[in-house]
C-alpha cells in the first residue's frame, strides 16, 4: 500500500530542489522586470533623440531581430556553461545593456543596443526555461507555469517602477542604474541556489520494462522523424500563442478606440484584461495541468480562446471585448510553457535543442503577427484582422494532440 500523497510529497522533496525552485522563480521575475522598467521611458528616449515614428519603430524592432539572430545559439552555450550560469550571468549582461540605452547618442547606437539586448534576452529565456524544467523533473509535477506567471508579475512590477521614475522625473541613467544593480544582485544570489551538475542529470526513464533505458540524445542525424514532426506541431502551437498575446498588446486598444469609439483610458483595458487573465492562468495552471494533463488543458484553452474572441468580434461592445480578451488570455496561459516542456522532452534531440527551436519560433510569431494582422486590417477591416485570434484558438485545439495527457506520477 502506498502512503498518502501529502506525506510523500513533504517527506521526499529535497531541500536543494526547493531552493532551486525559488532561485528560478527569482530569475523569471527579474527577467520580466528588467526590460519592463525601460518601456515607460520610451517617449522620453524618442523625444531626446528627435526620432520620427518610423525611425523609432525601426530602432525598437532591433530587439526581436537580435533575439532571432542569437536565439539558436542557446544549446551550445548551455552545454558549455550550464543553464544556471547562462540565465543568471545573462541577466547581469541584460541589465548592463538596458543601462546603456540611457547613453545612446544616436538612433544607430540605440538600435545596436537593442539588437544586443534582444540577443541576450533570447539566451536568458531559453536558459531559464531549461533550468526550470530541470527543477520540474525533480518535483515530478507541473511547476513551469508558475514561473511564467512570475515573469508576468515581474513585468508589471518593472512597468510600475518605470512609470514611477518617469513621473518623478528621475534621470534615465540613475533609474536604469538602480534597476541594473537591484536585479543583477538578485540574479547572482539566485545562482548560488540553482541545481549543479549536467543538464540531463534529472531525466528519469519511463516506468516499465524499458525503465533502464534513457532516451538517446545524439546529433540531428539521429533524430527520429516522429520527433521532428512533433517539433513542427509544437512550433505551430508557439506561433498560435504569439498571435493571441500580440493581439492584446498591439491591437486591443485600437479595436476599442477605433472600432468602438472609446476613450483612451477604456481602450487600454483590452490589454489589461488579457494580461491579468493570462497571469492568473499561469499562477494557477500547474494544478490544473497535473489534474487534467497538458493536452486537455491546451485543447480546452484553444476552444475558450476561439469562443471568447468570436463573441467579441461577433457582438462588438466594450463588455464583450473585455470578456473576449480575458478568455483569450486565460486560454493561452499554459500554452507556451506546455509547448516548451514537450519540446524539451522529445526523444533523440540534443539537450536544449527542442526548447530552443520552440522559443525561437515563438519570437518569429511575435515579429510577424503585427504586420500580418495589419495587412488584413488594411485590406478589409480590423474586425476581420482580429479573426486571426479565432483561427489561432482553433489551430491550438487541433494541434494539442501532440502534447502529453495526464500522467499519474507521484507528487513530490
Amino acid at each position: 500500500m502506498t502512503s498518502p500523497e501529502p506525506s510523500t510529497r513533504g517527506a521526499t522533496l529535497p531541500d536543494e530542489a526547493r531552493r532551486a525552485r525559488s532561485a528560478v522563480a527569482a530569475v523569471f521575475f527579474t527577467n520580466g522586470a528588467l526590460f519592463a522598467n525601460l518601456v515607460p521611458r520610451y517617449p522620453e528616449i524618442k523625444e531626446s533623440l528627435e526620432l520620427s515614428n518610423a525611425v523609432y519603430g525601426s530602432a525598437i524592432a532591433a530587439f526581436p531581430l537580435g533575439a532571432l539572430l542569437a536565439g539558436l545559439l542557446a544549446p551550445a552555450l548551455i552545454a558549455r556553461f550550464r543553464s544556471s550560469r547562462v540565465a543568471t550571468v545573462g541577466i547581469v549582461l541584460l541589465a548592463v545593456v538596458m543601462l546603456s540605452v540611457s547613453f545612446a547618442p544616436s538612433v544607430a547606437v540605440l538600435a545596436a543596443v537593442f539588437l544586443v539586448g534582444g540577443a541576450v534576452d533570447a539566451l536568458v529565456d531559453v536558459a531559464q526555461n531549461a533550468h526550470g524544467l530541470r527543477v520540474q523533473r525533480i518535483y515530478r509535477r507541473s511547476i513551469v507555469n508558475s514561473f511564467h506567471g512570475l515573469w508576468s508579475v515581474g513585468a508589471v512590477t518593472g512597468g510600475l517602477m518605470g512609470a514611477a521614475a518617469a513621473g518623478l522625473e528621475v534621470p534615465l541613467p540613475i533609474h536604469l542604474g538602480i534597476s541594473a544593480v537591484i536585479f543583477s544582485a538578485v540574479a547572482l544570489v539566485a545562482l548560488r541556489s540553482m541545481l549543479p551538475g549536467p543538464e540531463d542529470s534529472e531525466r528519469v526513464p519511463a516506468a516499465g520494462p524499458d525503465a533502464s533505458t534513457v532516451p538517446v540524445r545524439t546529433g540531428l542525424r539521429g533524430v527520429p522523424r516522429a520527433s521532428l514532426t512533433a517539433l513542427a506541431a509544437l512550433g505551430v502551437l508557439a506561433v498560435c500563442g504569439a498571435l493571441v498575446e500580440d493581439a492584446g498588446s498591439s491591437w486591443g486598444a485600437l479595436w476599442l478606440s477605433g472600432y468602438l469609439g472609446t476613450d483612451g483610458a477604456t481602450a487600454g483595458l483590452a490589454f489589461v484584461s488579457l494580461s491579468l487573465a493570462m497571469t492568473l492562468g499561469r499562477l494557477t495552471g500547474d494544478r490544473v495541468v497535473d489534474r487534467l494533463g497538458q493536452r486537455a488543458v491546451v485543447r480546452g484553452g484553444g476552444i475558450l480562446t476561439a469562443a471568447g474572441m468570436g463573441l467579441a468580434l461577433g457582438f462588438p461592445s466594450v463588455p464583450t471585448t473585455l470578456v473576449g480578451f480575458a478568455a483569450a488570455g486565460l486560454g493561452v496561459a499554459t500554452l507556451v510553457p506546455a509547448a516548451m516542456h514537450a519540446a524539451d522532452e522529445l526523444p533523440g534531440l540534443p539537450v536544449g535543442v527542442g526548447l530552443t527551436v520552440v522559443s525561437w519560433v515563438l519570437r518569429v510569431g511575435f515579429l510577424l503577427s503585427p504586420p500580418v494582422v495589419g495587412l488584413v486590417a488594411d485590406a478589409t477591416s480590423l474586425r476581420l484582422g482580429l479573426l486571426v485570434v479565432v483561427v489561432a484558438g482553433l489551430a491550438t485545439a487541433l494541434c494539442a494532440g501532440v502534447l502529453g495527457g495526464r500522467r499519474p506520477l507521484p507528487r513530490l
